[in-house]
Formats: C-alpha cells, structure tokens, sequence
C-alpha cells in the first residue's frame, strides 16, 4: 500500500469498500433504505445507481465488520430465495431491472462551452466563460422560460444555442453537466436522457430545463465586454 500510495496516480483508500448491486436489480438508493437502513439498522455513506459506498474509520470494531458481512449475505439469500419463486411475468420484470442497471449509461459528455455573451469577448473561440455573470443574470425571471427536453432537443437539433441558467447537477453522483452560461449539445442531452437517478439538481421534471431567452442573450452581449448584470437581491435565499 505505501508503494502504491505513493508511485501509483490512481490508488485504493482502504478503509472505503464499494460493493457493486446492480445484478439485485435494486438501486442504489432503495438498496440503502429498504435493504440497509430500514431493515438492519446499517447506515451508509454513498450511494450511485449500481453501487453503495461504506466507510469504515479508527472506531470501526471487528463485531461491527462481522455484522455488516452478516447483513450482507443474508440480503444475498433472501434475493435468491425470492427471485426463485418469482413468476414469469415477475422474472422478466426483475430481469429488466437487472439489464437497465448493469448496462453502462452514455458516455460522460465533454464541456461544450459557454454562450459568446458570457465571454470576455465574443470572438473567443476558448470554453472559458463568467459563471458568476451568467448565475446572477437568472435572477430576473422575464429573461428566462423552461423547455423539455423534446423542446429543448428540437432546439439543438434546429442550429439555434439553447443556454442554462443553472447548474443541473444529477445525484447521485453530485457533478454538474450543466454550468449557468453553457451551451446545450446533443451529447449533453443524449447523456440526459440515459440517466435513471431519481434526484437532479437545476431540472423540474414537470417543466424542464431552465434557459435562457434570446432577448437576455442579446442584451448581456453588446460589442466588446459585456456589462455586469444588476446586483443580485439582498437575500437571495427568500
């Protein structure tokens, strides 16, 4: 370990152990509170669509390792026992659960970059950009509307740039696709679309995405450097 620790660019913490569930055909999040939590009283640290994360630390006892392997295969044989007296239409059910959760999701999309509005100028070919102008530009309503995502795909699909008003960040895993100011790819929505988490941060799923109007683009990017969005309110959490 010290070797590894210290040659290796990528190296395994040992006191963290992840276990991967997606042939239980549960995800992750219902592994942790109907599997875990709720019936053994085991709590976890993190959780992704096919895989919990536990943690152990200098107060983790032997009893309390021999008890989580325990839990562990007892889950494991109750699994067993109850995908064996499944019916048909049961058994091709949980074996749907099974492929969506074993199947790998698209590939992470790449940057696509900032709107040339949120650039330094609008001649910078470079994916930097002003989050913070962008994140504070959505703090005035009239300037934005929400597409779904068909809406949204038909937009990309038409040449036109659809831009986000906010970080739309999936979770679990917690990182944001989406940046205030960057630009919609098909990539991106393509990724989208694959995910099957049950939480994203910055997306309604009763309205879409929210981005910005043509009109906000226009008036946040005259020539040359474009002016500083008004102050955001006093309290911004209200």
């Amino acid at each position: 370990m010290t070797k590894a620790w210290s040659g290796d660019e990528f190296v395994l913490d040992p006191s963290r152990i992840t276990i991967y569930i997606g042939a239980t055909g549960i995800d992750g999040d219902h592994f942790k509170r109907g599997q875990l939590m709720d019936r053994y009283g085991v709590q976890i640290n993190k959780t992704s669509r096919n895989t919990v994360l536990f943690m152990t630390t200098i107060g983790t006892t032997r009893s309390s390792v021999a008890y989580l392997i325990e839990v562990l295969v007892t889950i494991a044989r109750d699994l067993e026992a109850r995908v064996a007296e499944m019916s048909p239409a049961e058994r091709a059910a949980h074996e749907r659960a099974v492929q969506r959760l074993t199947s790998p999701t698209a590939p992470l999309p790449d940057f696509s970059g900032f709107h040339p509005s949120f650039r330094d100028s609008p001649e910078e070919t470079t994916p930097e950009g002003d989050v913070r102008r962008a994140f504070y530009l959505a703090y005035n309503d009239s300037w934005c509307e929400y597409l779904t995502p068909d809406e949204a795909e038909q937009r990309v699909e038409n040449g036109d740039q659809v831009v986000s008003t906010t970080y739309v960040t999936p979770y679990p895993p917690g990182y944001p696709v989406l940046v205030p100011g960057q630009v919609f790819s098909p990539q991106i929505l393509a990724f989208m679309r694959s995910l099957d988490t049950p939480e994203v941060h910055g997306y309604r799923p009763d309205l879409g995405y929210r981005v910005y109007l043509d009109k906000a683009l226009e008036i946040v990017a005259p020539p040359g450097r474009p002016p500083r969005p008004a102050p955001p309110p006093e309290n911004p959490s209200a």
